[in-house]
């Protein structure tokens, strides 16, 4: 099992910026990809950005190219989500999850995904 924990969402104004952590703990692998995800009110879920645990090639939906840099600190457990430049559709409850399967390209489908955090909130206002 893994668990994940994200925090550091909160209100801001369009422009801002804002750091999101996700802290693992369990049975953790260099072989998971971690992903970020992001769930808007009356939307589906969405791919944000991923990484390997063991790190490598970093993938980003086009909407936040340029704006949102993923990273991991493997000797602290956690993924980051750096997100410079927010605009109000970036609002959503952003959401940290797993993937164990063994892959060599990273999954944007959030059913392939094994594990899940709580989710935090971010609001941007314009």
């Amino acid at each position: 099992q893994v668990q994940l924990v994200e925090s550091g969402g909160g209100l801001v104004q369009a422009g801002d910026s804002l750091r999101l952590s996700c802290a693992a703990s369990g049975r953790t692998s260099s072989n998971y990809f971690m992903g970020w995800f992001r769930q808007a009110s009356g939307k589906e879920r969405e791919f944000v950005a991923g990484i390997r645990w063991s790190g490598g090639r970093t993938y980003y939906a086009d909407s936040v190219k340029g704006r949102f840099t993923i990273s991991r600190d493997n000797a602290k457990n956690t993924v980051y989500l750096q997100m410079n430049s927010l605009k109000p559709e970036d609002t959503a409850v952003y959401y940290c999850a797993a993937d164990r399967r063994i892959s060599a390209v990273i999954s944007t489908t959030s059913g392939n995904y094994d594990y899940w955090g709580q989710g935090t909130q971010v609001t941007v206002s314009s």
